[in-house]
């Protein structure tokens, strides 16, 4: 091929194809993890990892009285994140959670949005008994809720060995509602008073265990983590708890017993609920004449009652007298089934014998407190309420 002069010749496709054009060493993209702190990974992560992840600490502020959890991770940012608060009241047995917002949802319906709510569960215990659930925000993947749930009769076993269950569901009308993702926080880490801030990355489904055996108590109980089965000495069915007021009125004479609420009381129904009222007797009755029920409230688990009963007795009496109080699930054209019970008397032990001692020793004054009942069917009880 012949080139005029002044004209530059054309390369060979061949040479053109042989001809180095690479920019250099591929350099690794950074991950997201390697922005923000790893707890546990200090001494694994490079040195010019952990001082970009501290660098990122640093620039994000939190507030002085609140404390902040948070991590993120590569395989479930596509998941999103949640963000909440968590506060526990010793005084009041109360645990208030306030579910924020999430970001970063996954899409899940056709428009590629979602319809996000927020599902709470104390684990282990029954699903629909400890259920709460927030609002539904529609058509959305960075809903905000700014949602206060409160669980009742929460004690200091129950902070200690339990676990809070977070899950984010996309409503669905025409079908089953789908799971976007969860996260978990062991009640253990709370302080007492203290709330505490969390920015969690939503994670997948963990697997969940049932018991090996169920009793008829347990009907309606599925949410159970392996890792926190109680030991062997510890009784597995829990009947539920029931808030009681004692007061003694030096005036009349006698005893008010307040019947205030229960909670995460056995599912005792197909449909996975309860029709549940309260019976109570003042014991040794000879007369039989102490038996005191409740009105009955339809499907729950978690009844408000909020009824006094007074018994006529002098206060020095009360010391030979014992409190038998029952829960019992409501049922039409059947026997109704026993759900749980608790006697109070100085015959009893640990709280339900120092909730009466204390009434005995303090006339005048309302007492409150939060009991769990047993599995135990009183004598008076026996052949039916």
């Amino acid at each position: 091929m012949t080139v005029r002069r002044g004209d530059r010749a054309p390369v060979p496709i061949r040479e053109h194809m042989a001809i180095d054009v690479s920019p250099g060493p591929i350099r690794p993209i950074a991950q997201i993890s390697a922005y923000f702190p790893h707890p546990g990974l200090e001494g694994v992560l490079p040195a010019h990892d952990r001082t970009r992840n501290q660098g990122a600490t640093a620039s994000s502020g939190t507030g002085e009285g609140d404390s902040v959890d948070g991590y993120d991770s590569d395989e479930n940012t596509s998941l999103g994140t949640l963000e909440f608060d968590i506060l526990y009241d010793p005084e009041s047995c109360t645990l208030d959670c306030t579910i924020l917002r999430a970001k970063g949802l996954k899409p899940m319906d056709f428009n590629g949005l979602a319809d996000p709510y927020v599902k709470l569960h104390l684990l282990p215990g029954a699903c629909k008994a400890n259920k709460l659930k927030t609002r539904t925000q529609h058509n959305t993947l960075n809903p905000v809720w700014n949602e206060a749930l409160t669980y009742n009769g929460i004690t200091a076993e129950d902070m200690a060995r339990k676990t809070l269950r977070i899950s984010v569901c996309d409503e669905d009308k025409l079908t089953h509602n789908e799971f976007i993702g969860e996260t978990r926080v062991p009640l253990r880490r709370l302080r007492p008073g203290q709330k505490r801030h969390f920015n969690l990355c939503l994670e997948r489904q963990q697997p969940l265990a049932s018991p090996s055996s169920m009793t008829a108590a347990l009907r309606g109980i599925s949410c159970y983590l392996r890792e926190l089965e109680p030991p062997a000495g510890w009784a597995l069915e829990e009947r539920g708890r029931i808030l009681i007021a004692l007061m003694y009125i030096s005036e009349r004479h006698g005893l008010l017993v307040s019947i205030l609420r229960c909670v995460h009381l056995a599912a005792m129904d197909v449909c996975g609920y309860s029709d549940p009222y309260v019976k109570i007797y003042l014991k040794p009755d000879v007369e039989k004449k102490s038996k005191h029920k409740t009105t009955v409230k339809k499907k729950t688990l978690n009844p408000e009652y909020n009824e006094d009963f007074f018994y006529e007795i002098e206060q020095s009496d009360l010391g030979q007298k014992s409190l038998e109080i029952t829960v019992w699930d409501y049922d039409i054209g059947k026997s109704n089934d026993f759900i749980g019970g608790v006697t109070l008397g100085l015959a009893a032990s640990g709280e339900c014998r120092q909730h009466w001692l204390s009434c005995l020793q303090t006339p005048d004054c309302r007492l409150e407190h939060w009991h769990t009942l047993t599995n135990e069917l009183p004598e008076s009880s026996t052949f039916g309420p």
